[in-house]
């Protein structure tokens, strides 16, 4: 894994996240086009207490994959802190980048928070943070999953 690199994102203008984007609307998923117009509009920028946006980059440094953690907005609870637009481009799934990102991500919400929440709808997300120890119920709003740090 030391061919990739995990950095903190602090401004998307200066990334290239286009073929992610294109990538995931392929899928069905509108997930990182939304990151990307709530960071433009400022209603997302990841910059609030104890939030943060990480990539991974290969050594051309290239995106490979992103995920951020916010503020739970839907949780009365400024302790539940919600994994948002985590993403892995195609050809490196299944390759430890999702588990490389996810460990930075928890590392860094362990500071802020007590509970890190998530939605998903898809069986392989299911499975992949099932394997990571997160809980599937409906037990925090609008979420699928929930783990405690």
């Amino acid at each position: 894994m030391s061919q990739f690199k995990v950095k903190r994102i602090e401004d998307l203008n200066n990334i290239n996240l286009n073929h992610l984007v294109l990538e995931s609307k392929a899928d069905g998923f509108r997930f990182l086009e939304r990151l990307l117009n709530e960071f433009k509009d400022g209603s997302n920028k990841f910059s609030d207490f104890g939030e943060v946006l990480y990539g991974v980059f290969n050594h051309k440094d290239d995106l490979l994959a992103i995920g951020g953690l916010n503020i739970d907005p839907y949780s009365k609870d400024e302790k539940v802190g919600r994994l948002r637009r985590f993403y892995v481009k195609k050809e490196y799934r299944n390759k430890g980048l999702g588990k490389l990102l996810l460990d930075n991500i928890i590392d860094y919400a362990k500071t802020y928070f007590d509970i890190l929440v998530l939605y998903t709808d898809t069986k392989p997300a299911d499975k992949f943070y099932s394997s990571y120890g997160f809980k599937k119920n409906n037990n925090y709003p609008k979420s699928s999953h929930f783990v405690k740090l």
